[in-house]
């Protein structure tokens, strides 16, 4: 009895609930800065930023998944771990930003099949 124990009071943190969070608003920041660029930069064309927009698929798909993960510690732990608004807000951004990139890349896709075909 004289070992370390951890208190119940003590939170445990959840780091997949706070890495969901960030990866979503990096899924909505993705396409400003690219169109930034597009719009700043001469070397970079609209179509280019488009192709880096679809990347915002990758990085909304990985904070929803992380939201996920989070929400299964919180109730793998009953509660204790916290994080449980944290996993919810990285879930919606990580839905907005999977939407923003499917639609770019639908745009994507639109743009090449009327340059193929026009």
């Amino acid at each position: 009895m004289d070992g370390l124990t951890r208190s119940s009071s003590v939170r445990a943190r959840n780091h997949a609930a706070r890495a969901s969070v960030l990866l979503g608003l990096l899924s909505l920041a993705l396409p400003v800065v690219a169109y930034a660029a597009a719009r700043q930069l001469d070397k970079v064309s609209l179509v280019q930023a488009t192709i880096a927009s679809c990347c915002s698929v990758v990085l909304g798909g990985s904070a929803v998944l992380l939201a996920r993960r989070g929400l299964r510690t919180i109730e793998r732990t009953l509660g204790r771990a916290g994080g449980e608004g944290s996993a919810q807000v990285g879930r919606l951004l990580g839905m907005l930003g999977l939407c923003i990139g499917l639609t770019a890349a639908v745009a994507l896709g639109v743009y090449g099949l009327l340059n193929f075909f026009g």
